[in-house]
């Protein structure tokens, strides 16, 4: 659809007046040319009436003394001398007193088609005389008078077409001047409309009027000016500062404005996004889609809209979004001014991948202990009332076992409990003091914990160690749960009849010992080797079906690392088996026995 024109008052007069001084030109030329057709056409009557006359007395002179029968040939040949040496006419006709035709042209060949526009008689008389003696007829082509006519009225409307144009122009120029001083301060009032103030009007050849309308909006942009100049700094103070503390805030903002066109994202919300500043300012977070490709603002904010303001400003709308496996808890709030008008709204993302996966931890922790628990505890129970119940019919290899049973069950609740409270412990940050020891001491102590549990699987353990491996500070207690916690974990997930290799290396060029178990078992897939360590984590497949708190692997990282100054680590391959091991720095000072 092609958009309205509306003409201005302006306009409409200009129009107007060219419309009007068009129509008096057009009516002063036909006016003009008709009078003067008007005159060349009675000039030339009158041309033709001499003609004819002159004709007429030239005819009588030849004639008068001819006898008749010479009278004809004398007048063809006079005529015939006229049609020859004049153009225009075309027509001669000579007539007697009666009437009677007594010559004409017609009878050539050459006047015959030749048809007169305008045709003059004359009575054929003597000067002096008063008789008569007939008439000759003169006819004229009109050639002449219609060339001259053309001529003059080509010439009459160029004449009045450039007066016309003269007219129209000087109009155009006149209407031009008197609106450019309105054009010059629309300008100006379009340059103040879009911030640029301080620009000032050149008045040059203006009016007096319009030259202090000029000076005057000068001033009002002067002063525009030094009222920007005084207050941009302190805006921009305070809008760095806004932006300074959006952009050091731990959490994720997203700032939108009414229209949901993003106007601000600090740095930490492009990284749970995953998206860079330039990909989503200035467009709309409805569009945003997550790492599984769905709208995940897009309901969200429709709510948003839906609900009162009054309402959503006490009770902010919270979700959680998933992108690229991290859980981000958003939650949206309106922003408004001072005066209470609403701007648009604001979206805070907060990280909650760890708080997630801890309290699934926790879940799962929670609900492996108690049945972890549950089945010593049942076990005991059974035993132990069968023992009491029904103890003296049983032989003394049947109590043996009993007893053996409950023995191991024990020590296996024990050994959960003991996890738990040294979780407990480690926690709370409690002390772990340190005293001159002997590694090689404790990997001997460990064999010797597990040496049963390796005989019931066919199990060897094999001992490699460097020699001269010094004696240096730590936890007894602690490191030898770590490693016996190693050697349990490599006789849970070897295969029957394989070896177990304990290495013992002394990194002299570092200072520091490493101890190295190795098993040949199932082996760990790598997207699990990053986690081994974490607490609560538990590697639940068709291999490991060991079942156990998860705290196990954290207690070694955390006795190593935390309270040893060390560090744990694991090579493993599927299929090909694992080693587990620990590196202590060698230490011998007093110093070093202070507890972290």
């Amino acid at each position: 659809m092609s958009e309205k024109v509306s003409l201005t008052a302006q306009n409409r007069l200009i129009i107007s007046g060219l419309l009007l001084s068009t129509a008096l030109i057009i009516a002063i030329a036909i006016f003009a040319i008709f009078n003067i057709q008007k005159q060349l056409n009675e000039g030339y009557q009158n041309f033709g009436q001499i003609i004819s006359k002159t004709l007429a007395i030239e005819s009588v002179e030849l004639i008068k003394d001819l006898p008749q029968a010479k009278i004809k040939n004398s007048l063809m040949e006079r005529s015939h001398t006229l049609l020859v040496g004049h153009s225009d006419i075309v027509l001669i006709e000579f007539r007697d007193n009666n009437g009677n035709l007594i010559y004409s042209t017609k009878e050539n060949s050459d006047s015959k088609n030749k048809k007169p526009s305008i045709t003059v008689s004359s009575p054929l008389t003597i000067a002096g005389d008063n008789n008569t003696y007939g008439s000759v007829t003169v006819g004229l082509s009109g050639r002449i008078i219609s060339q001259i006519t053309s001529t003059t009225r080509a010439s009459l409307l160029f004449v009045f077409a450039v007066a016309w144009l003269v007219f129209a122009f000087v109009i155009l120029i006149n209407t031009y001047l008197i609106t450019r001083e309105l054009r010059i301060l629309q300008d100006g009032v379009k340059k103040i409309s879009t911030g640029e103030f301080g620009y000032k009007i050149e008045g040059k050849d203006v009016s007096s009027e319009v030259e202090d309308l000029f000076r005057a909006f000068n001033d009002m942009s002067n002063r525009l000016h030094l009222y920007e100049e005084q207050n941009i700094d302190r805006i921009m103070l305070e809008r760095n500062k806004f932006e300074s503390v959006l952009m050091s805030i731990a959490n994720g903002v997203v700032v939108c404005d009414e229209d949901d066109n993003v106007v601000l994202i600090n740095n930490h919300a492009q990284t749970l996004l995953e998206v860079t500043e330039e990909q989503l300012l200035n467009t709309k977070i409805q569009n945003y889609i997550d790492t599984s490709e769905n709208f995940c603002f897009k309901d969200k904010i429709e709510q948003f809209k839906d609900t009162p303001l009054e309402i959503i400003e006490k009770k902010p709308i919270e979700f959680n979004i998933n992108v690229d496996n991290k859980v981000i808890k958003s939650i949206i709030s309106p922003m408004f001014t001072r005066n209470k008008d609403y701007v648009g709204y604001i979206i805070v993302l907060i990280d909650m991948t760890k708080e997630a996966e801890m309290d699934k931890m926790r879940a799962n922790f929670i609900s492996n202990v108690s049945h972890e628990l549950r089945t010593p505890v049942t076990v005991l129970r059974s035993y132990i009332d069968t023992l009491y119940n029904y103890g003296n019919e049983f032989d003394y290899d049947t109590q043996k076992e009993f007893i053996g049973t409950i023995n191991q069950e024990i020590i296996r609740l024990q050994g959960m409990v003991n996890d738990i409270l040294d979780f407990s412990r480690m926690e709370s940050n409690a002390p772990m003091e340190k005293a001159l020891n002997s590694i090689v001491e404790v990997v001997e102590t460990c064999i010797k914990q597990v040496e049963v549990l390796a005989k019931e699987h066919q199990l060897t353990i094999s001992v490699h160690k460097d020699d001269n491996i010094p004696d240096f500070l730590f936890n007894y207690n602690g490191i030898e749960r770590a490693l016996t916690n190693f050697m349990s974990n490599a006789i849970k997930y070897s295969p029957d009849n394989t070896t177990i290799d304990v290495n013992i290396k002394n990194h002299t060029e570092s200072n520091e010992v490493e101890v190295t178990v190795t098993d040949q078992g199932c082996g760990i897939a790598p997207e699990h080797q990053k986690k081994v360590f974490d607490r609560f984590y538990r590697v639940e497949n068709n291999t490991h079906t060991v079942k156990g708190t998860g705290l196990g692997l954290h207690l070694v990282k955390t006795t190593i690392e935390k309270y040893h100054n060390g560090k744990v680590f694991v090579k493993s391959e599927v299929g090909k088996g694992s080693t587990f091991g620990f590196i202590l720095p060698v230490s011998v000072e007093v110093e070093s026995e202070k507890v972290m």
